[in-house]
């Protein structure tokens, strides 16, 4: 009876601190975020004056203590809910792994019951409050949350993952490589034009519909992590295949040149006119360098896969 009672309390704890560090993630990216565009605290006054106010039209909205608090106060409430119930489920998933998917569903509503409740409290409101900031403030909340709960339970991951993990590992680096090579090469050819940070700007203006300055830049920023990120994981899935079916070298081939073609065909269809104010060719050489970084990241980490290759061609041949 003890020892149960002592679990719950477990539970419980991690439950209240993995719901207080995501309340705190998702007010910390607010901050961050409205700080970038010149208006700090605007997110949560604006979401606090659509709940406690009933007000629908954002114009004429500014930060203001009453409904920053008001805010907060609901917004930790609602995290300390969900931690709990996650906390419950991931100490259930070491005993049964498939309940996982709960945890996973369980996210997924959240995230989606929070853009719901935005949208019928004050449709006027979400191009205001910038819907996808509120999603990738969400996003956050659930890497710091699932981080701590996976550090208390250290033989989770890898009973969920198995090897996979280590997959997950090496792709998310590669991404975070490919994405810094990126970002420094513009930084460059920007900065040898005389307009640093010009190229993201320009980009976030683009996809996001940003009206420009820095929260174009941080908005482009984080959507360019997220697509490398993305992109670095289908590519070490490929590697990790191509160690048993060499074959699969060809479809990582096909990966990286459709991403190539896939970053122009998104420029055409969403705003052609960039290519009238960035030179196709930076984009280009861009994507190439951090293609060679990603491919040299894996094919030190995976050494006996260029000599596999070059046997299996061997055989072909």
């Amino acid at each position: 009876m003890g020892a149960m009672a002592r679990e719950q309390r477990s539970v419980l704890r991690e439950g209240v601190i993995g719901g207080l560090l995501g309340a705190a993630t998702v007010a910390v990216w607010f901050l961050v975020f409205d700080t970038a565009r010149g208006k700090p605290f605007l997110t949560p006054s604006l979401l606090g004056s659509a709940v406690f106010a009933g007000i629908r039209d954002p114009t004429g909205v500014e930060p203001a203590l009453g409904p920053i608090l008001g805010y907060t106060l609901l917004h930790g409430l609602a995290f300390l809910a969900f931690g709990v119930v996650a906390a419950a489920l991931i100490d259930a998933s070491e005993r049964e792994p498939k309940v996982f998917i709960a945890v996973v569903i369980l996210f997924a509503c959240f995230e989606t019951f929070f853009l719901g409740a935005l949208g019928a409290l004050a449709q006027s409101m979400v191009g205001a409050v910038v819907w996808w900031s509120i999603l990738i403030g969400n996003m956050l909340a659930a890497v710091v949350m699932l981080w701590y709960w996976f550090v208390g339970h250290r033989a989770l991951p890898a009973t969920l993952l198995g090897s996979s993990g280590e997959i997950v590992r090496e792709g998310v680096v590669a991404g975070l490589a490919g994405a810094v090579i990126v970002a420094l090469w513009f930084l460059v050819i920007d900065a040898i034009q005389g307009e640093p940070l010009r190229t993201p700007q320009l980009l976030g203006t683009a996809f996001l519909r940003l009206g420009g300055g820095p929260t174009s830049v941080l908005g482009y920023t984080v959507l360019h992590g997220v697509a490398f990120l993305v992109f670095g994981i289908a590519a070490s899935l490929l590697i990790a295949a191509a160690e048993r079916q060499p074959v699969f070298v060809f479809f990582l081939v096909i990966l990286f040149t459709a991403f190539e073609v896939a970053s122009f065909a998104a420029i055409i269809v969403a705003a052609k006119w960039l290519l009238d104010e960035i030179a196709g060719w930076t984009i280009f050489v861009g994507n190439i360098l951090a293609a060679a970084a990603m491919l040299g990241y894996f094919f030190r980490r995976h050494r006996t896969l260029a000599s596999r290759l070059t046997d299996a061609w061997a055989d072909e041949a």
